[in-house]
């Protein structure tokens, strides 16, 4: 049995009241209800551990005689005999339950129906209940008893013929003035959905109850302990005599006791309501309580035998049974509608050709998957909207919220709540299902507000105060509301509410996007990769009396970048040397990094010095390619002297080496990138002499996340420093240490 924590509540013996009635240990109450006697025993030798203080009254027997002594000495030696021989014959007791005992009360044998449950701490809990009139049936035939509503239940087409069927089988089984079932949402705000009633009963029917009328240790009971009666609400408690287990020192979990004892907040909201006796049979759909069938008595107590009550425990789980089908066959009639749109979507999403956001505003579109009354989609920097939806504004604020929400999808029938500064108009967007996609990409659809009146019982927000004088003079408490009057309250700035099938739709959905937006992914990088692989030269010039090498390192994560270089001799013989970095990834900056690999080689092919010829590629940019942006190095090297010319555009200073421990940044002054309007290009010279050499790279190779790329450059110069005559794949081995990122671009020129 997994029992009730108790870190959180408060302790045993605390006056109750609505500040505290949410954490009331009400699984361990210390007393049950006086209909019976409650006798705790354990096993082995089924001696008496505790035993309820009414015993004198309704077995005649002082507590202090029964205490400590086995188990004859409160019920005789026959019928103790009998419980015995089923407990240890018994794994499961509640197959025997209720054991018919003749007690011997006063020299004159009395009918009991002896109630028993074991306990995992190694004690029975023993029930001894007074058999009033004639027992209906006994507990296996509990399936004869209601047979003819089970049937009714069976064929039963609807929700609310089930409820109806099951609610008027109750009553006439047990006798109850007012027989209703509740229906809980998300929130366990109840419902009543179906009710049968004395004729002179005002109806409940529609009814809405708040939450907090039942706490949540109060349904965790309810999910555990299918049903519980309370046959007289005025009822004085009988403590348990001795208060706590006298084994381990603690109170006594009486969660699966039927006589346990109720919460004086519970008695009162009931005594508010005029009811003297009441009864709930639990409704669960896996495992977790959906409803309740909740039956109410008002003149005066009311106890239906134990066999009584068993079976309509047992017709309450009829209809569980049943509720759980009807519902799960309506989720599968939509699950399967659901899947017929998407499978049209997802059909439509695999050409390649049409942007996936036309695929998904065509015929179904994503109105017919997710019923809403707009949708935005954003994917690969294609927006469309379908429907009405809020301005561009209201949407990029809603999908921050997504995005913070860390899900893959969020979700709300309230946006006003959880956005309460945008002063949203909710005749365009009271809720919204937002699909959160890699890149900032999304799918969001709204509904406007759906004014909706709900009838509830009573004030939902009324706390009632009761005043009662204490030593102090006048005291407050908390106490159940008074009135349970139909109250009606106007929902506003709410959506309809998104239904499991919608939330499991967008759920999938986004499943096929994630995967399709891979696929076109991966097409477009195989694109880029070659069309980058194809701009790279294929071989770099052999020198005689230089040494010249290249590597090139795309991005991690199949990234493709802007990186590109060059080598080439001139007709009279110089060697030209290139390398720039175009800004952005993918296609677009493979192309671009084409136009301008490709200007500036022919301008330099055609005799321009390096500073002219970036001057005329920063004029080509401007007018060709307006708003792209690049950094660019340029060389013209005479191999006969060492002489080099040289211009930057907005790119890292070449290191020279050789000649020191540490290598040294080339003598050559930084121009803005390429990109930029009014910029002349700074022509420098300088000469590498013998022995010394050249390296030219782009910032991948030096830059870190979290790190200021002076501390990189400062690591190259070192490396390059020890590294003497290192080819240019050498140096991002020795650079790369798992932390590249970026691409990475080396060019290496070493006179010997």
């Amino acid at each position: 049995m997994e029992r009730q924590p108790i870190d959180d509540l408060v302790p045993v013996g605390t006056p109750i009241d609505l500040d505290n009635c949410a954490r009331e240990p009400i699984h361990i109450p210390g007393s049950i209800q006086p209909r019976g006697v409650l006798a705790v025993v354990r096993e082995g030798d089924f001696e008496v551990r505790q035993v309820s203080a009414n015993v004198t009254q309704l077995l005649g027997r002082p507590a202090d005689a029964v205490v400590g002594r086995h188990l004859s000495a409160l019920v005789g030696a026959e019928q103790a005999a009998r419980l015995e021989r089923t407990a240890r014959t018994s794994r499961d007791l509640r197959q025997h339950n209720p054991i018919e005992c003749a007690i011997d009360v006063a020299g004159e044998p009395r009918a009991f129906d002896a109630i028993m449950h074991r306990d995992p701490g190694g004690v029975l809990l023993v029930e001894l209940e007074i058999a009033y009139g004639e027992r209906p049936f006994s507990f296996p035939n509990t399936y004869q008893a209601v047979r003819g509503a089970v049937e009714e239940l069976n064929r039963a087409s609807t929700l609310p013929e089930l409820y109806e069927t099951a609610a008027r089988a109750v009553r006439e089984l047990t006798g109850f003035d007012r027989v209703m079932v509740y229906r809980y949402d998300e929130e366990y705000n109840g419902e009543v959905v179906a009710e049968s009633k004395r004729h002179d009963l005002n109806s409940f029917l529609g009814l809405h109850y708040p939450s907090t009328d039942i706490p949540a240790q109060a349904r965790a009971l309810y999910e555990k302990n299918w049903i519980r009666l309370i046959s007289d609400v005025d009822y004085t408690p009988a403590p348990l005599v001795p208060g706590v287990d006298p084994a381990s020192g603690t109170p006594l979990d009486l969660t699966f006791a039927t006589l346990r004892s109720v919460s004086p907040i519970h008695i009162e909201y009931l005594q508010n309501m005029g009811v003297h006796a009441s009864m709930s049979i639990s409704l669960l759909r896996q495992g977790r309580l959906w409803g309740l069938i909740a039956c109410h008595h008002y003149a005066g107590p009311h106890l239906p035998p134990f066999g009584t009550r068993a079976a309509a425990e047992f017709l309450g789980s009829t209809l569980s049974l049943r509720l759980v089908d009807r519902f799960e066959d309506e989720q599968l009639h939509k699950r399967l509608a659901a899947q017929a749109v998407l499978g049209k979507l997802t059909a439509a999403t695999l050409n390649d050709s049409e942007p996936l956001t036309g695929s998904l505003l065509g015929a179904p579109d994503l109105l017919d998957l997710v019923p809403a009354d707009g949708v935005v989609v954003d994917i690969q920097g294609d927006r469309r909207v379908r429907g009405s939806v809020p301005p561009p504004e209201v949407v990029a604020a809603v999908m921050e919220w997504a995005r913070d929400a860390d899900d893959e999808i969020a979700i709300t029938e309230c946006l006003s709540l959880e956005l309460p500064e945008l002063g949203l108009d909710p005749e365009l967007a009271a809720g919204a299902v937002a699909i959160n996609l890699p890149d900032g990409q999304y799918a969001v659809w709204f509904r406007r507000e759906v004014l909706r009146s709900v009838d509830w019982g009573g004030d939902p927000h009324n706390k009632s105060i009761a005043v009662s004088e204490g030593r102090d003079g006048r005291a407050v408490r908390l106490s159940p509301r008074k009135s349970f009057d139909r109250w009606r309250e106007v929902v506003r700035r709410r959506s309809e509410p998104w239904t499991l099938s919608d939330t499991e739709s967008a759920g999938a959905l986004r499943r096929h996007l994630v995967e399709s937006l891979y696929r076109r992914t991966r097409g477009a990088l195989r694109v880029a990769e070659t069309l980058q692989r194809s701009l790279l030269p294929d071989v770099i010039p052999t020198l005689e009396s230089w040494q010249l090498s290249a590597h090139y390192e795309p991005a991690a994560g199949d990234n493709v970048g802007g990186d590109w270089y060059d080598a080439f001799e001139l007709r009279d013989g110089r060697l030209i040397v290139l390398i720039g970095d175009v800004a952005g990834h993918g296609i677009a900056a493979a192309g671009i990094m084409a136009a301008l690999r490709n200007a500036l080689r022919a301008q330099l092919f055609v005799g321009a010095a390096p500073a002219e010829a970036l001057d005329h590629l920063n004029e080509f940019c401007l007018h060709m390619l307006p708003g792209a942006f690049a950094t660019v190095i340029a060389a013209r090297v005479d191999l006969a002297s060492g002489h080099v010319e040289a211009a930057s555009a907005g790119h890292l200073m070449p290191f020279l080496t050789g000649t020191l421990r540490t290598a040294v940044p080339a003598p050559i002054r930084l121009s803005p990138p390429i990109g930029i309007k009014g910029v002349t290009y700074a022509p420098n010279t300088f000469t590498v002499e013998p022995g010394q050499g050249m390296v030219l790279y782009s910032d991948g190779l030096v830059e870190r996340r979290g790190e200021a790329i002076d501390d990189g450059l400062d690591r190259l110069a070192e490396t390059l420093g020890r590294a003497g005559e290192t080819p240019a794949s050498r140096i991002w081995t020795a650079m790369a240490s798992g932390h590249i990122e970026d691409d990475v671009t080396i060019i290496t020129l070493r006179r010997p």
